[in-house]
This record gives structure tokens, sequence and C-alpha cells, in this order.
């Protein structure tokens, strides 16, 4: 006679960190030891915060350390070159990716050290945060729909920050420029934070940024803000239209984080990877934490996040070719 076991017992001993270690088939016993998870940026930042907070709770869930390991340049590249070309494809080193590396820098440089849609393995999304339109306090506007008709009555005379060229922030700007057929003049910035500082101080008159960077200054009256450039409206704003219900549907720009191994990582080993993060970014405490730094926990099936990936290369795609936006 067969053994029968309850469905919620089986999945219980699977997601254990024991079943990390004694699952059979090619995975053997993987992982037997420390794992990497690389970033392209420095500490302190939103990647790091990110990577951290996954880490810290994967380490309980597989049962061995998870080591963050920042290699900051290059705008993310030089992170994701380590685990594409040069570390052993074992699932022992992963990289948590912007949006940038895998879906805008193909469009911005002529050139990158690693190919993302053939020397990476999508593993799962894992971290989206939102971004908002602001305007300084002096522009006459309570919507978006006004922003674009004062932009329209003075051509070429709105400025705008943004926290890089070929930014997140940048391209949304220039996806709002585009849906509306407004003319507006750039800045970018070395960072969000000098971006949000000149806009304080009325230097430029707009900007779509990070809702976690932007929150204080409107919940303290120094900022308007217009709408958010995301799905659905924020808990912490909740008056706030989104961009679709503000008439402009076609901007929709959530910065977003994912995990990708090397293409040459065994398929086991991936779903091992896999079924690790999505526990560790289903946990409470994860979702918690990214919460209340305005960020929000997800998790997909590797070709969800392929997926993805595929449609956010071709929606920015057309955002970078129409701005005629290039970086060397």
């Amino acid at each position: 006679m067969r053994a029968c076991f309850p469905i919620a017992t089986i999945a219980a001993a699977l997601l254990s960190p024991t079943a990390f270690a004694q699952a059979p088939g090619g995975a053997g016993s993987y992982p037997n030891k420390p794992i990497r998870l690389l970033v392209g940026f420095p500490a302190g930042g939103p990647s790091d915060i990110f990577a951290r907070t996954i880490a810290q709770q994967m380490t309980e869930v597989v049962g061995q350390q998870v080591i963050v390991d920042n290699r900051a340049g290059a705008n993310g590249m030089i992170a994701a070159e380590q685990v594409a070309k040069i570390a052993p494809p074992d699932g022992y080193s992963f990289y948590l990716s912007s949006s940038g590396v895998l879906a805008l820098h193909p469009h911005l440089y002529a050139k990158m050290p690693m190919d993302p849609q053939k020397d990476f393995t999508p593993v799962t999304l894992a971290v989206r945060v939102p971004e908002m339109l602001v305007v300084h306090p002096s522009l006459p506007v309570k919507n978006v729909k006004e922003l674009a008709a004062l932009a329209k009555s003075k051509p070429g005379q709105l400025v705008y920050g943004s926290s890089g060229s070929g930014s997140m922030p940048h391209l949304a700007v220039e996806s709002l420029r585009i849906a509306a057929d407004i003319n507006l003049v750039h800045v970018p910035y070395k960072g969000a934070a000098p971006a949000v500082t000149d806009l304080l101080g009325g230097h430029v008159l707009l900007t779509i940024l990070d809702v976690p960077i932007l929150l204080p200054h409107v919940k303290a009256g120094k900022l308007k803000a217009l709408a958010v450039a995301t799905g659905k409206r924020q808990p912490t704003l909740p008056e706030v239209p989104t961009m679709a219900e503000a008439g402009y549907p076609a901007v929709n720009a959530d910065n977003w984080y994912g995990v990708v191994v090397a293409s040459a990582t065994p398929k086991d080993i991936v779903d091992k990877l896999h079924t690790a993060l999505v526990k560790t970014l289903q946990s409470p405490d994860v979702r918690k934490r990214l919460e209340g730094v305005g960020a929000e926990a997800v998790s997909t099936t590797p070709e969800e996040f392929g997926a993805f990936i595929q449609s956010e290369l071709n929606k920015w795609g057309k955002v970078i070719k129409t701005s005629k936006i290039t970086l060397d």
C-alpha cells in the first residue's frame, strides 16, 4: 500500500532549510556553502537595502549564509559581468539587477560587457518601487492635464530634473513628454538626492522619482504630487491618482529589481534558487521591511520574469529611440 501524506505537510518539507540541503537530483546538496548576492551599486542605496533585506531572510531559508557583494561601477554592469561571465555558473553567485541593466542599457549603450538576454537566466522579479510625478509649488497646476497645458503654452521653458541620463526617472518623464506632446528641458543629476534638492529650491520645476524619496516633501507641502506613474494608487498617498486616471495610461514607470543567474546555470539549481527566493520574498518580515521603505516585495516564475523583461525592453526601447537618448 502506498503511503499518503497531506499536501501541506509535503509543501512544508520542501520549503524547509533541510529540504535545500538534502534534495536529490543534479543540484545535489546545493547549497552547501555560502552564496553571494551581487549588487551593482554602493552600500546604502536602494539596491543594497533591498539586497540585504533579501539576504538576511534567505540565509534562514537555505541554511547557508547569503552574502551581499557590492561591485559598484559602470551603472551596474561590473556586477552583472561578474555573474554572467566570470563566476562559475553553479548558483553560488546571483545578481540583483535593477531595470537598467536588463531593460534600459541594451538600448542606451552601443556596447555592453555582456548580453543580458543571452548571458542571463531570469529567476524572479523581486522588488517594485513606484514612481511619482511632482512639481514645485510655484507651478499653477493641480493635475497632469493642467501641467501639459502649461508646458504647451511655454514650450522649452519648463525644466525637469532626473537622477541621471538614461535612468528610469529620466525615461519616465520622457514618456510623459511623448504622450502629452510637450517640450521640456532635461537637467540630469548624479542621483535622486541632488535632483530633489534643486527641485525644492525651484531650480528645476518638476520630476518623476521614487515615491520614498519624495513622500516626506509631499507630506510637508513642499512639493505637489500630481500622479503616481504606476498601476495602482499608493496607500501612503491614496488621494493621488495614477497616470492612467490622469489621462496618460502610457506613462507607467515602476522602478524594479529582479534576480538573474548565468545562463549556463543548471536548471535544477535555478529551480532550487527560485524556490528559496519565492519563500524569502513572500515572508511577512521581508514584505514589512520593504513596505517600510516604500517598496513592494513581489515574486514570479522564471518564465513570467523573462516575459516581463521582454515587455520592458520593448516599452522603453520605443521611448529611448523616440527621445534619441544614448550613453557612452
